[in-house]
C-alpha cells in the first residue's frame, strides 16, 4: 500500500529585499535611510506628525540636515525598552519574533521600512509563517487617550506603509504606556486598502520632488515649533534684508500673510477678553453656590483644583544662588516682529 504525502505549499517570494541587517552600524543605517522614504517618515509626509512635515523629510533626504545623532531621552528609553515589549508580546501571544533590519521594495527601491520585529509564528494562524510583523511603541501616560480605541494616526500611517512595503496581510502593534500599561492591536491591510493607495501616491510624489529639487509647498497644517526649528537649522546665520519688491509673487503673498497674522492676533485678543468676561459673569451669578443647573442638568461649576507648581525664581536666586545658577537656564529665542506700519489696531469691517 503506497502512502501519498503532500509537500507543504511554498510561500510566494516577498516583494521586498533586505538592505541592511538589524545589526548594522547606526551611522550606516542613518545614511542608508536617506536613499528612500521609510515608515518613520510617512506620518510627516502625510501631515499627521506633531514633530515633522513633508519639508523635514525633503531637506533630510536631500542631505541639507545633519544626520540624526542623539534623539533625546524619550527615544533612548524607547529603544532600550523595545526588546522588553517585543518579548512580552511574544510571551502573551505564544509567538516567535525576530529582528529583521532595513528592507526595501524590489520594484521601487525608495519604498523602505525598518520592521521592529518579524513574526514567524502568528497567533492568528500558526500554520502560516512570515506573514506579519510587530511594531513596538513606548509612550508616556499623557497620550493614553489616543490609544483608547485604536492606534493614533501617526502610528497608523507608519504601519500601513509597512503593510505596503512587506505585502503582509496584517501587522501587530504593541505599546507600553506610562511604563506599566501594555496594550496590543492588529491592523489589517484589507481594512485600509484605499488609504494605503493614497499614502503610496503621496510618498511617490514627494520622492519625485526630492529628486527634482522641488520643495513641497506648505499646507498651513504644519506644527509651528518644529517648522521654525527646521528653518533655523537650514539658515542659522540670517543677515540683511530680503527685498520682496523684486519678487512680485512673494510680495503679494507677504501682504496676505501679514494681514492674516494681524487679523488672527486681534481676533485672539478679542476672544480672550470675551472668555474672561464670561468667566467673571458666570462666577458672579453663583454667589455663594458652587455650581449652576440649566434645564435640569449641571451647566458649570466653580471648584478648587490642585493647581500647578510654580517656582519663585527671584526667591530661589536670593536664598540659593548656586542652585539658581546651575538649574535656571535662559535659552535665547526668536520672535516674528511685524513692522509698525503694518500692525493693525482694529479688525477689518
Amino acid at each position: 500500500m503506497s502512502v501519498q504525502t503532500t509537500a507543504p505549499a511554498r510561500q510566494a517570494s516577498p516583494p521586498y529585499r533586505l538592505v541592511l541587517p538589524a545589526s548594522a552600524d547606526r551611522a550606516l543605517w542613518l545614511a542608508e535611510r536617506r536613499k528612500g522614504i521609510g515608515s518613520s517618515d510617512v506620518a510627516a509626509v502625510m501631515g499627521v506628525s506633531s514633530y515633522g512635515s513633508a519639508q523635514h523629510v525633503y531637506y533630510d533626504k536631500r542631505g541639507d540636515l545633519e544626520l540624526e545623532s542623539d534623539a533625546g531621552e524619550a527615544a533612548l528609553w524607547g529603544s532600550l525598552l523595545e526588546e522588553t515589549v517585543a518579548r512580552e508580546w511574544a510571551r502573551r501571544n505564544r509567538s516567535v519574533v525576530r529582528r529583521v533590519g532595513l528592507i526595501a521594495r524590489k520594484d521601487a527601491i525608495h519604498q523602505r521600512c525598518t520592521l521592529d520585529r518579524r513574526v514567524d509564528e502568528c497567533p492568528l494562524n500558526r500554520e502560516q509563517h512570515e506573514r506579519c510583523a510587530l511594531e513596538v511603541k513606548c509612550r508616556n501616560a499623557f497620550v493614553a487617550k489616543k490609544w483608547k480605541k485604536n492606534i493614533p494616526d501617526d502610528v497608523l500611517a507608519q504601519v500601513l506603509w509597512q503593510l505596503y512595503v512587506t505585502g503582509y496581510d496584517h501587522i501587530h502593534v504593541a505599546v507600553l504606556i506610562g511604563g506599566s500599561d501594555f496594550r496590543q492591536y492588529t491592523i489589517r491591510r484589507a481594512d485600509h486598502t484605499a488609504l494605503i493607495g493614497d499614502i503610496v501616491t503621496v510618498v511617490d510624489r514627494l520622492w519625485r520632488d526630492i529628486q527634482l529639487g522641488r520643495v513641497p509647498a506648505l499646507t498651513g497644517e504644519e506644527p509651528v515649533d518644529p517648522m521654525l526649528d527646521l528653518f533655523d537649522e537650514l539658515w542659522p546665520d540670517r543677515q540683511g534684508m530680503k527685498n520682496l519688491d523684486e519678487f512680485p509673487a512673494l510680495a503679494l503673498e507677504a501682504f496676505a500673510n501679514i494681514t492674516d497674522y494681524e487679523t488672527a492676533r486681534l481676533e485672539e485678543s478679542a476672544a480672550r477678553k470675551r472668555k474672561e468676561a464670561a468667566k467673571v459673569a458666570m462666577t458672579e451669578a453663583l454667589q455663594d453656590r458652587a455650581g449652576a443647573v440649566l434645564d435640569g442638568d449641571l451647566a458649570y461649576e466653580y471648584v478648587p483644583t490642585e493647581g500647578r507648581e510654580k517656582t519663585n525664581t527671584t526667591l530661589l536666586a536670593e536664598k540659593y544662588p548656586e542652585a539658581y545658577a546651575e538649574c535656571v537656564v535662559r535659552e535665547p529665542g526668536k520672535r516674528l516682529s511685524i513692522a509698525k506700519r503694518y500692525r493693525m489696531t482694529e479688525l477689518p469691517s
